[in-house]
């Protein structure tokens, strides 16, 4: 039996089917991730655009084990309760100033949101899907990933796998297992200044 979900996203222009069909489902299979195929996703984050090619973002991931522990402990209850059965569970992170001068990056999250679409793209060409959160400690996530407040910025929480049966979830959660819609196109670009 698929897993797929029916996928009733429509355009306004004729972009890449890769654009809509990515979403953020909670169901995963628990099944590991191989390590070639793991690295490869991190590879396409690698090659992300940055600011004077900084690249000041790094991912934290734990699979199994005590890091996993740690890093779930992090998460908060409803994200707890469904990332489960996803076979990798991580952060990212940037830091806040630039390695070679030590001034602020005021365009390291900007960044890091680059290297994440990367990796969110690569995965799904690859049959993965992805779901980052901002629903974690965002206080004691430094001491779980060792970082200093003061050099770094936790930005959220991902799970990465193989989509798993929506019928795993609680029947709310069910409810919402599929692609969701968007602004209109008209929203979200304007020429000229506002106003």
């Amino acid at each position: 039996m698929s897993n797929e979900i029916p996928n009733p996203r429509k355009t306004e222009t004729n972009v890449d089917r890769l654009f809509v069909d990515r979403w953020s489902p909670r169901s995963f299979d628990s099944t590991p991730i191989p390590e070639e195929d793991l690295k490869t996703i991190f590879e396409a984050a690698r090659w992300a655009p940055s600011c004077f090619n900084e690249q000041p973002w790094t991912f934290f991931y734990a699979t199994d084990g005590p890091d996993r522990e740690a890093f779930n402990s992090v998460l908060n209850k409803f994200n707890r309760e469904w990332t489960a059965g996803a076979p990798l569970l991580g952060f990212s992170a940037t830091r806040r100033f630039f390695e070679k001068n030590g001034k602020p990056n005021t365009a390291a999250e900007h960044d890091l949101g680059a290297a994440w679409i990367s990796f969110t793209f690569q995965a799904r060409m690859m049959g993965y899907y992805t779901h980052a959160m901002a629903g974690f400690d965002h206080d004691k996530v430094y001491d779980v990933l060792n970082l200093s407040r003061d050099k770094w910025v936790v930005v959220a929480a991902f799970v990465i796998g193989k989509r798993g049966p929506k019928e795993a979830l609680n029947e709310d959660l069910q409810q919402n297992e599929s692609p969701n819609e968007r602004k209109p196109l008209a929203e979200v670009m304007h020429k000229g200044p506002l106003g």
